[in-house]
């Protein structure tokens, strides 16, 4: 969906005879964007951008035959593609550019990036056979995943016009994605950790690199999108309550703690009022920190440091304070309700507050 709420997808037709891409808005409804509709086609739109152009895929029962297009209400509905060539777009930026993957050659499935004025151009792998672009900002960077030589390992990419693609590195293990990237280049993705023993939501900036954003204390987690202001958004699972439990998963949002006025450190930052529901903060060190009057419910701040923080007026309630250090931390009308206090009890049990069991 873009900003001017037109929504694009892809609807079954009369009869269920084939699935076609759609474009729909407030003032038209569903427009159907394939170009013949007698033709039997399949096509999906994965992407739209302010301007109305829907970008995705379409394809022919039985050949398997499948190009990328482009549409525009004025244009209609284009094929991306090198000859006969297979191919899918999955981003489009405000500008027009389009971005996704095509074979150029037999078994050879290369990123591309197309403009109306530049036309097709293949970007390239990282030394192997397959790349795709997955994601485009506005100014061009394109990012995505590619097969290094000899085709065992997946690294997330970078490209730009001026420097190509450069490859993001891992976590440690043998395969990475970049799945977005804001208009600063921040992009982010999943990555292998080690000895591929896990996957690890990523934030990687020409600057700082690539950077692991961990887990919600489980073993796995993913980033799906991020916005100019660096937050990041995804999933990850809780650690495990029980061995035969299945994993839960919790949507997540990481961001920088400079959005929360802080630098390098939340130690003796001041979070007066914040908003940090939920918050994940094990072992933090939040020594000093101004959180009077923060709304710290159902923060896992086991094992912090909250040595002389002013806590005072804060809400407290159903956090994770196990093992947290609150020496010197001024508690003062502090909500209390269904926390877990540092020495391991519950302050339901301790007649409605931790004043005693920190």
């Amino acid at each position: 969906m873009n900003a001017s709420g037109q929504v694009v997808g892809y609807g079954d037709t009369t009869g269920n005879a084939a699935s076609h891409a759609f474009s729909w808005t407030p003032a038209d409804g569903m427009s159907d964007l394939s170009r013949n509709l007698s033709d039997g086609r399949f096509s999906q739109a994965l992407a739209v951008n302010a301007d109305g152009q829907a970008v995705g895929y379409s394809y022919a029962a039985g050949d398997g035959a499948q190009y990328a297009f482009s549409w525009t209400p004025a244009s209609g509905t284009i094929d991306l593609t090198l000859g006969t060539t297979f191919s899918l777009a999955n981003a489009v930026n405000a500008s027009g550019q389009v971005v996704g993957w095509i074979e150029p050659v037999v078994a050879e499935y290369h990123a591309f990036s197309w403009t109306q004025a530049g036309g097709m151009i293949d970007l390239g792998t990282l030394g192997g056979s397959a790349s795709t672009a997955l994601a485009v900002n506005a100014s061009g960077q394109v990012v995505g995943s590619s097969y290094t030589a000899g085709d065992t390992l997946t690294h997330a990419f970078s490209w730009t016009q001026a420097s190509g693609m450069t490859d993001l590195g891992t976590l440690g293990g043998s395969a990475s994605t970049a799945v977005a990237v804001n208009a600063s280049g921040q992009a982010v993705g999943s990555g292998d950790t080690a000895g591929d023993a896990a996957t690890h939501a990523f934030s990687w900036t020409r600057a700082g690199g690539m950077i692991d954003l961990g887990t919600l204390g489980g073993t796995d987690s993913v980033a799906l999108a991020v916005n100019d202001r660096g937050q990041v958004v995804g999933y990850s699972d809780l650690p495990i309550s029980h061995p035969l439990a299945p994993p839960e998963y919790h949507a997540v949002l990481w961001q920088p703690i400079s959005n929360l006025g802080c630098h390098a450190t939340l130690a003796g930052c001041d979070l007066s009022g914040v908003d940090l529901a939920g918050a994940y903060l094990p072992r933090a060190n939040l020594s000093g920190a101004k959180l009077k009057g923060a709304n710290l419910a159902r923060a896992n701040l086991h094992g912090a440091n909250l040595s002389d923080a002013n806590l005072k007026d804060a809400n407290l309630a159903s956090a994770n304070l196990t093992r947290a250090s609150l020496d010197g931390a001024h508690v003062t009308g502090v909500a209390w309700s269904h926390t877990l206090c540092p020495d391991g009890t519950n302050s339901d049990a301790n007649g409605g507050t931790c004043v005693g069991h920190l």
